[in-house]
């Protein structure tokens, strides 16, 4: 059952990550991930400190965009955040979902998903 929510709903950690993601702040985006986390951007997977730094840092860079949030919300045990991204990649447009699994308070999971 989704359950509706707004951003100020979300758990601190991921409004953290969120925040660190798209200020390419590594080192702030590392310490909220669990040490065996994975990270999961639309097919291509990312595991430990050097590859989950080089998703951090590189990700999108090589493009200009802005991002809008469409959208949040609980599925289950895992928070759903919508995203809407506008800018020069392929295609111009794209909708997708950051789908973030909590290992307490720390983040062990991200799928980034087109919505």
């Amino acid at each position: 059952m989704d359950t509706h929510t707004h951003i100020e709903q979300l758990p601190a950690t991921i409004r953290a990550y969120l925040d660190a993601q798209e200020a390419r702040d590594a080192d702030a985006a590392l310490s909220l991930l669990t040490p065996t986390a994975l990270i999961s951007d639309v097919g291509e997977s990312f595991s430990g400190e050097e590859s989950l730094r080089r998703f951090v840092t590189e990700a999108g860079a090589e493009f200009n965009y802005t991002t809008r949030l469409t959208g949040v919300r609980r599925d289950g045990e895992t928070w759903v955040v919508g995203h809407h991204l506008e800018g020069d990649f392929p295609g111009g447009t794209a909708d997708l979902d950051y789908r973030f699994l909590l290992d307490g308070e720390r983040i062990e999971r991200l799928d980034i998903v087109v919505g």
